[in-house]
């Protein structure tokens, strides 16, 4: 008697007639016909899920790996249909391929039995590509389907928040419905999307995902014209997630209520606009380098605090995204104050050793190319200041970061073509002196360097504006 496995996959709940339970008996009458034993734990089962990609289906990843195992778990594999195992030819045949020639293992189709000359060869390949033609063409039609009901403004996609789906329709939801006019009605009226964010989390209202709000919630939420009673739609057939200004999104009138007046949306438009205007005047230092860059962390989150847009001050990163309540906003001179004054006191009594890597080049490039990154970076970090004051959107975001970074490797490929000096690298060690890690004229970056050997972290409180330092010692 052979040993078997069963392969089982269902796309949808709703094919009754490809249940696994009916699967599976049709390949245990097959299997009790034919001498072949199929244990429990040889059944395996991918319910819900597409045939078009074998590495989406972790059942049939685990026969795939179990049928690798020596001596061989089973001898052949059993399925209702070929469909079962893929709707994709190039699946199929790699698949197919290996089990047999690297396994010894055949697949068998219980409801498709081919016969044992080489015509078998070309049946199941017609097998199979009528198989994915009927894949493909499902999902045409699906796609067909969808944009004709997006046409006549239907709901084709999850309802956003402020919204339940009913009946096929977006239904204002009683619990969520009043925090969407509340936002728009917020934002009017001056508030930040920072403080909206942060407004939203103390109330204890969470976004459709049950996640705290980000500036980004509060912004996509700000335009999103579904809450005019609209719907919008990229052009390639999939929801949209970018701005209704976006040039390849499709906007036509829902069959839904609306939670917001068109007044109250374009002024809502009109105030982000003017804010990306104004924007531009305000100096941004948040990738500027200090000595205690990366080292302080919020005591309420842990995260870590960064540069405020005036570029004096630090603050708790996650504060300025709306995720944590606490404000730990610290002027950057005290603190740096405070924390070498600590250092020179507790290292006081005894000396401290560092051990540098020195890496340089013979002879440093005519062309100021570290001027030329610095440039590129510190435009990086405006961008990023836009995106995380919701200023600027997700996509607009990550369409200026791919443009600067794209322009950084550029930079540094043209840097090391500029010259074939070998690297020479050394080690030294430093004793610390505190007069350079006091010397404003040392490179604050070195000075960071310096500080990172010997601190692993700086907890900021500011119930009583002081800060925990924690030693590598």
């Amino acid at each position: 008697m052979k040993t078997g496995a069963a392969y089982i996959r269902v796309s949808t709940d709703e094919q009754v007639e490809f249940s696994p339970d009916s699967q599976l008996r049709a390949i245990k009458n097959y299997a009790e016909g034919h001498d072949i034993f199929i244990p429990e734990d040889h059944i395996f089962i991918d319910e819900g899920i597409s045939g078009r990609k074998a590495d989406k289906r972790p059942s049939f990843q685990q026969m795939i790996c179990t049928a690798k195992l020596r001596p061989k778990p089973f001898d052949v594999i059993l399925l209702w249909k070929f469909s079962r195992f893929a709707r994709n030819r190039e699946d199929s045949i790699v698949y197919k391929s290996m089990l047999r020639k690297q396994c010894g293992i055949e697949v068998i189709s219980v409801s498709e039995q081919l016969s044992e000359d080489k015509t078998s060869i070309l049946i199941e390949a017609m097998i199979e590509a009528m198989d994915e033609y009927y894949s493909l063409n499902l999902a045409e039609e699906v796609r067909r389907g969808m944009n004709e009901k997006f046409s006549r403004g239907g709901m084709v996609s999850q309802p956003p928040f402020g919204y339940r789906a009913e009946k096929g329709m977006f239904l204002p939801d009683e619990n969520t419905a009043p925090a969407v006019r509340m936002i728009f009605e917020d934002f009017n009226n001056g508030m930040g999307i920072r403080s909206i964010a942060e407004k939203l989390n103390r109330l204890g209202i969470r976004t459709s995902k049950g996640g705290k709000f980000e500036n980004r919630s509060v912004e996509y939420i700000l335009t999103n014209v579904t809450y005019l009673g609209k719907l919008r739609r990229s052009k390639n057939g999939r929801s949209s997630d970018r701005f209704h200004t976006s040039e390849d999104t499709v906007v036509v009138e829902g069959l839904h209520e609306p939670l917001i007046s068109q007044e109250v949306f374009d002024s809502a438009q009109s105030r982000r606009s003017l804010l990306k205007k104004s924007f531009g005047k305000y100096a941004h230092h948040g990738q500027t380098v200090h000595i205690l860059k990366g080292l302080v962390r919020c005591s309420a989150c842990g995260s870590t605090m960064v540069y405020q847009s005036a570029g004096k001050s630090l603050q708790c990163h996650s504060y300025s995204k709306g995720r944590c309540s606490v404000s730990h906003c610290i002027s950057v001179k005290k603190l740096t104050h405070a924390v070498l004054e600590k250092i020179r006191n507790d290292f006081a009594d005894f000396p401290l050793s560092i051990d540098i890597s020195v890496s340089a080049p013979d002879e440093m490039p005519s062309e100021n190319f570290e001027q030329l990154i610095q440039k590129e970076n510190d435009k990086l970090a405006r961008v990023r200041e836009a995106y995380e004051s919701g200023i600027d959107s997700l996509a607009e975001y990550r369409e200026n970061k791919n443009r600067i970074t794209k322009r950084i490797t550029s930079i540094k490929s043209e840097l090391a073509n500029t010259h074939d000096h070998p690297i020479k690298t050394k080690r030294t060690s430093l004793h610390l002196s505190f007069s350079v890690l006091d010397n404003e004229n040392v490179s604050p970056a070195i000075r960071n360097l310096i500080l990172r050997t010997f601190i692993d972290k700086i907890i900021f409180q500011k119930t009583d504006h002081s800060a925990v330092l924690y030693y590598k010692l």
